[in-house]
Parts: structure tokens; C-alpha cells; sequence
């Protein structure tokens, strides 16, 4: 499919300013320029142009947000400076795949700032002797090359500078004052607490009341012991007055 046509039917009606990510690989470049790309999408952070047929990038228009594009597997040879004027915020670059001879083909990419992650492998500028230190010496703004830093430590799978927004976001979360949850573990002690309460004196009441119930029933045996005293006395009578009688 034709560049210009797979980029209308990836739009999905909407507009090229509300686009962030575009996938176009596999198109075809009919004279190897960018062709479909206009200035309108400003928005755009993530492109992947990849075995389109490219020879030249200098038809592509202005994305001052871009910051990842992947060109890797075509005929580019060369003109990198226009990614300096049209790309300036670009971080990772994947030309890997590319006609890519020599040193000074890549010496242009210096002057992206932001970029940290660039891919060279299966270009010919790779083959170089003392190739990798090479890159590094004369980009010395970038961290990763073919995926690997100078330590030969691995690059993340998300670009550099997002790991870095995403530990500030981290470390933003952790100074924030969490009062939400210090509120609720407080009213879940809080509650806690007034259970504990209500069942104390809940106990002291069954205490009390079991304390009242031996009152009472220590005041029912003493009236008990003091009517069968009063009976016994009314007993003893009766009996001496019968005695009296006889006589």
C-alpha cells in the first residue's frame, strides 16, 4: 500500500493534530521522500516508518514533539541534519538496517540534544574499527548504542528519559501527604477503639449485674434463716404453753 494511503486509513477520521503514535511500516515510498506527513501533526511523539523504501528524509514536515522514530530497513544514506531542524526533540533513533557508511554521515545528530538511544546495527558504519567507541566519542550525548550503554548495560525497554519522568513521578507520590489513607486507618482504629470500649463496659455491666444478683440472693437466704428462726421461737412457745397446760 502506498505511504500517503496506509497514513489516511491510520488516521481513523481524526485529525492529524489529534494523532500521537503512527505505524506506517511496510508502505511503499513511490519516489523514496515521506509523502502522506504534513506540519498538522504537531502532536505526534512516536512514528515508525520502517522498510518503506525511504532514500531521503527531506521531505519530511516539522514535529517539534516527536521524540521516537523508527526508520530502520531502508535506503537512507545520508541528510540526517534534517532531523536537527524538523525533529528537534527527538530521544530515540532506530536507523539501524540503513546505507549508513560512515562517521560523518552520523556527525549531524550531535546537535540533537535529547537524544539518548540510537541504533546503527546492520549499517555499514558498525563494521568500523573501534566502531562503538567512535559513536560515543563523537555523540557524547547519547547513553544507549544498539541497545547497550558503554558499560555494556542493556537500555530499558522504555526510552531513558521516560524512566527518569516516571521515578520523579514516583518519588512525587511518595512526598505527596497520603492523608486519605492515614484518615481511614485512623477511623478504622478509631473504631477499634470504640468496640473495645463498648465491650468493657458491656463486662462491667454483666459484672455489676452479677455482683446485684449476689445481693439479692444473699438477702433472700438471710430472710429465709431469720423466718425459720421466727418459727422455730413460735414453735418453742406453743410448746411450753402446752406443757402449762397439762400441769
Amino acid at each position: 500500500m502506498e505511504m500517503e494511503k496506509r497514513i489516511k486509513l491510520e488516521l481513523r477520521n481524526k485529525a492529524p493534530e489529534e494523532v500521537v503514535e503512527l505505524v506506517i511500516d511496510n508502505s511503499r515510498s513511490s519516489d523514496g521522500e515521506v509523502e502522506g506527513l504534513t506540519d498538522g501533526f504537531k502532536e505526534l511523539q512516536f512514528l515508525s516508518m520502517a522498510n518503506v523504501g525511504l532514500k531521503s528524509l527531506a521531505k519530511l514536515p516539522t514535529l517539534g514533539k516527536l521524540r521516537k522514530l523508527e526508520l530502520n530497513e531502508n535506503d537512507i544514506s545520508g541528510g540526517l541534519e534534517v532531523l536537527v531542524q524538523k525533529c528537534p526533540s527527538l530521544t530515540y533513533l532506530n536507523l539501524s538496517g540503513n546505507k549508513i557508511k560512515d562517521l560523518s554521515s552520523v556527525e549531524p545528530l550531535k546537535n540533537l540534544k535529547n537524544l539518548k538511544g540510537l541504533e546503527l546495527f546492520n549499517c555499514e558504519v558498525a563494521n568500523l574499527s573501534e566502531y562503538r567507541e567512535s559513536i560515543f566519542d563523537l555523540l557524547p550525548q547519547i547513553t544507549y548504542l544498539d541497545g547497550f550503554d558503554q558499560e555494556d548495560n542493556e537500555m530499558p525497554d522504555s526510552e531513558p528519559d521516560e524512566d527518569e519522568d516516571d521515578d520523579e513521578e514516583e518519588e512525587e507520590d511518595e512526598d505527596a501527604d497520603p492523608s486519605g489513607e492515614y484518615e481511614e486507618e485512623g477511623s478504622e482504629v478509631g473504631e477499634e477503639e470504640e468496640e473495645e470500649v463498648g465491650l468493657s463496659y458491656l463486662m462491667k455491666d454483666d459484672i455489676q449485674d452479677e455482683e446485684d444478683d449476689e445481693d439479692y440472693v444473699g438477702e433472700e437466704e438471710e430472710d429465709e434463716e431469720e423466718d425459720a428462726r421466727g418459727e422455730k421461737r413460735k414453735r418453742e412457745a406453743e410448746d411450753e404453753g402446752e406443757e402449762d397446760d397439762d400441769d
